[in-house]
């Protein structure tokens, strides 16, 4: 291996998954399991919510604002006009039921619809109710779970499957040399998802089939968080029989995967009460809290993004970035003439700002840093970016 230049930044690593800030996350799972009624609390919209499968047709999409205290105690400070959080895009897809990759129900579009977010609340219905039918006649949410699993892999199958097929004329018979690194890496993707029955985000892929595999966006690719739909009253005691199940189930079927116990009903009914104050009082009674916001944060980090501060008395703002963009690409997000233009970008911690209690604190202290370009962006990071315009000389920005 050739050795680095001097001044040389490593490259990091290729991440399966799209380019962008406008990535989002779906909810997923049989019908009937609360999907709806979470999306409703989630985004405060009024998605149906009727009990019956496929009741949402058409995907229905919201965008929900990433709670931050952070970004609360920067409006609390400047006080702006106008005050502008980070957002998670979060789509609620219908109900996937057995069979849905040979297009029983309304499969098909539910699968195309999964395919074009970029990671998956997975929802599971761990709680019993009489009057909401189960499409499987009975609550099992491992089985619940397996079929999600076995859907979503039976259409990648599918999909692998179709683009080989295409390759090997092209590839194979008609001797094109180029394609031959995407044939083989779909054959390997095909032989992962039949022989061994294992989704493609479990495989340390290298930087060439990372790119490959970004041209084809695989739905096992995704990445997933399971929410686990208790009854009210079990979300209160903490306890479920299914629970211990469920987490050994994750831990055989996904390693290492966030799953996080809620309460659709316990939220609905905490986000119909009118004040802060009757959910506080309510809460201590019961002994019980939202888990909304942990749910919105670890969807948002699951896309691979975090965000940056711009603050003043005219705006605070969050900049949504992915992880490892350098200062700038950051930059660029305010306006693509700050990225060409660029020369330095003046940068606080939120956590020295907070601390030392202004700028002038800050730059006292000595924690208020002036970066180049080879600069990686940290979440939180409070920036002031200077840059040359087309016309003019240089000029800052806040």
């Amino acid at each position: 291996m050739p050795p680095k230049k001097k001044g040389e930044e490593p490259k990091p690593p290729p991440l399966i998954g799209r380019v962008g800030t406008s990535l989002k996350v779906g909810i997923v799972g049989l019908p009937n399991v609360g999907k709806s009624t979470f999306f409703n609390v989630l985004t405060k919209s009024q998605a149906s919510a009727e009990n019956f499968p496929f009741c949402t047709i058409d995907p229905n999409e919201s965008r929900v604002p990433v709670p931050d205290d952070r970004w609360h105690w920067l409006c609390d400070f400047h006080k702006p006009a106008s005050k502008v959080p980070a957002f998670l895009l979060v789509t609620d897809i219908a109900g996937l039921v057995r069979g849905a990759h040979e297009g029983q129900g309304l499969g098909n579009a539910f699968l195309s619809h999964i395919k074009a977010t970029d990671a998956i609340f997975h929802m599971t219905r761990a709680f019993e109710d009489d009057d909401v039918t189960h499409v499987e006649g009975d609550v099992n949410p491992v089985r619940d779970m397996e079929i999600i699993h076995d859907e979503v892999r039976m259409k990648d199958i599918e999909y692998a499957e179709s683009q080989v097929s295409k390759m090997e004329k092209t590839c194979i018979r008609g001797g094109n040399k180029q394609q031959r690194p995407e044939y083989e890496c779909l054959l390997k993707v095909q032989t992962l998802l039949t022989e061994e029955k294992k989704p493609v985000r479990f495989v340390e892929w290298s930087a060439q089939e990372i790119e490959i595999l970004n041209k084809h966006l695989l739905i096992t690719s995704k990445p997933m968080i399971y929410l686990i739909n208790l009854s009210e009253k079990d979300y209160i005691r903490k306890k479920n029989k299914w629970l211990v199940k469920m987490k050994q189930w994750i831990d055989e079927n996904d390693k290492g995967a966030r799953a996080i116990p809620f309460s659709a009903a316990f939220e609905l009914k905490m986000l119909e009460m009118e004040t802060d104050e009757e959910r506080e009082k309510y809460a201590k009674e019961v002994g019980a809290t939202s888990v909304l916001d942990k749910i919105i944060v670890d969807g948002f980090k699951a896309l691979n993004l975090e965000y940056f501060f711009t603050c003043g008395p005219d705006e605070v703002k969050a900049w949504v970035i992915q992880k490892g963009t350098k200062a700038p690409q950051a930059a660029g997000r305010i306006h693509s003439d700050m990225e060409k233009g660029f020369i330095m970008a003046e940068v606080m911690k939120f956590e020295d700002f907070k601390e030392e209690g202004n700028e002038a604190a800050v730059k006292s202290a000595g924690k208020y840093r002036q970066q180049g370009r080879n600069y990686i962006v940290d979440d939180g990071d409070i920036i002031f970016f200077k840059f040359n315009p087309p016309t003019q000389g240089g000029k800052k920005a806040k």
